[in-house]
């Protein structure tokens, strides 16, 4: 089994081949296979429940995989387990702008990079991601816990950035956002693709927001793809939009 690259052109970075997997018995995802080329927004989508989460965990090695493969850089990743996902550059930033409230913005930031053993690349890495979100520099005294829901979806994502991922896994980053934060968030996200050339794989609920920013996007029902292609044909066609979710 081999990982075939997407029809963009461009290689894939990380590939999901024929991926079952749940919790307990109760079986979730269906043979999915996902592409995510290099440099690259990919974007899933789908009604609550659909198993993109559920993707995601599994890929991060936080479920185990009960059957398929998966694949970074053409190679097989046996037994993914988040560490070491981490030391070969994908992070995950999970859903509900998950920061330690109880500690500064630098101490978060830290922790972030806790897998970076030199302290002279932690702290480059550090660097690196406030560049990318520089209203956390004027915070980084602060308490996590009483930045605004904006500012924690930075601060989660800077966390990721400190070990300087290749692939970013993001969950929900719009989850209890205001609208204009969404819109916001989503375009610091593209932002964050189009400077560092980082790949990102993001589940998300705004399906209308997504589509604008991804270049590829996947529709999933009840742990099965029902759509895997280019965003325009979903954003300006709302039947077959209606389709690939009913």
């Amino acid at each position: 089994m081999t990982a075939a690259s997407p029809a963009s052109g461009n290689p894939s970075i990380l590939s999901v081949r024929d991926l079952i997997t749940g919790y307990g018995k109760k079986q979730i995802l269906n043979d999915i296979s996902v592409d995510v080329p290099k440099g690259e927004i990919v974007a899933l989508i789908g009604h609550n429940g659909a198993g993109k989460s559920t993707l995601l965990k599994a890929i991060f090695g936080l479920i185990p995989i009960w059957n398929g493969q998966l694949f970074l850089d053409g190679q097989p990743v046996e037994n993914p387990q988040p560490r070491s996902l981490l030391r070969s550059g994908v992070a995950y930033v999970p859903q509900g702008n998950r920061v330690f409230g109880d500690l500064t913005v630098a101490e978060n930031l830290e922790v972030g990079g806790i897998t970076v053993t030199n302290k002279q690349t932690r702290h480059d890495g550090i660097e690196r991601a406030l560049s990318q979100f520089p209203v956390l520099r004027d915070r980084l005294k602060q308490r996590a816990g009483t930045l605004s829901g904006g500012e924690k979806q930075m601060l989660a994502l800077a966390n990721a950035l400190v070990v300087a991922p290749r692939v970013l896994l993001l969950d929900e980053p719009s989850l209890g956002l205001s609208p204009p934060m969404i819109t916001e968030a989503l375009s610091l996200i593209q932002k964050l693709n189009r400077d560092s050339g980082v790949s990102i794989l993001i589940v998300e609920q705004k399906v209308r927001e997504v589509l604008g920013i991804c270049h590829r996007v996947y529709a999933l029902k009840v742990g099965k793809v029902t759509y895997a292609g280019p965003p325009d044909e979903l954003r300006t066609n709302r039947d077959r939009l209606r389709e690939v979710f009913l």
